[in-house]
C-alpha cells in the first residue's frame, strides 16, 4: 500500500450498502467488502450469517488523508446509516448488521469515540448510538460476488429497492465529495 495512503473499518449494516457508499467518495481509492471482528479465521459468508463466528460484515476502505480525511469518512459514516439500533439495518438482523468502528491507531479511536459522545449531546438522533468502537485486528476479504455489488447488480430488487434510495439521499448530502465515476477503479 502506498505510504500516503491510509485504512479505516466500518460496519454500517450490509456491506453492499456501506461498500456503494464509499465507492463514491473523492480521495478513496479502493473499499473491499469483508469481515471483522470475530473469532474464527477466514470465515465464509454462510458462517457469518449463522452469527456464531461474532464477525461483522465491514468495508476497509483506502483512502488518501490528503483529500479526505478520517473525520470526513467518520461524518460519511454517521449519516449514511442508523447508529441506534443494535445489531439491525432496516430488515437486515443479526450481530454480522451491527454498527461498528475498527481503529486502526489511537487517533482514529478518539476521534470515532469523540464524535459518538459528541452526537449522544447533541441528541442527533432520536435514540443514544450504540455503535461498537473496538481495535482492528483482522480482515477477511468477502467472497469475490459480495465484491462491487451494487455496481455490477443494480437491477437486482435489494439494489434498486434498498442501496438505490440510500445513495440518492447520500449523493445529496455530500455531493461536494462524490468523485467521477470510474468503472474499473474498485
Amino acid at each position: 500500500m502506498n505510504s500516503n495512503l491510509e485504512l479505516a473499518t466500518f460496519g454500517g449494516g450490509c456491506f453492499w450498502c456501506t461498500e456503494a457508499v464509499f465507492q463514491q467518495v473523492k480521495g478513496v481509492e479502493r473499499v473491499v467488502s469483508g469481515y471483522s471482528g470475530g473469532k474464527v479465521k477466514n470465515p465464509s459468508y454462510k458462517e457469518v450469517c449463522s452469527g456464531l463466528t461474532g464477525h461483522a460484515e465491514v468495508v476497509q476502505i483506502t483512502f488518501n488523508p490528503k483529500v479526505i480525511t478520517y473525520d470526513e469518512l467518520l461524518e460519511i459514516f454517521w449519516k449514511t446509516h442508523d447508529p441506534t439500533t443494535l445489531n439491525r439495518q432496516g430488515n437486515d438482523v443479526g450481530t454480522q448488521y451491527r454498527s461498528v468502528i475498527f481503529y486502526h491507531n489511537d487517533e482514529q479511536r478518539e476521534k470515532a469515540e469523540y464524535y459518538r459522545r459528541k452526537l449522544n449531546e447533541e441528541k442527533a438522533f432520536d435514540s443514544p448510538i450504540v455503535t461498537e468502537i473496538t481495535a482492528f485486528t483482522a480482515f477477511y476479504p468477502a467472497e469475490d460476488y459480495h465484491q462491487n455489488y451494487y455496481r455490477l447488480n443494480a437491477s437486482a430488487p435489494y439494489c434498486t429497492y434498498v442501496i438505490a434510495p440510500k445513495l440518492e439521499k447520500f449523493k445529496k448530502a455530500f455531493a461536494g465529495k462524490l468523485q467521477q465515476p470510474s468503472k474499473g477503479k474498485f
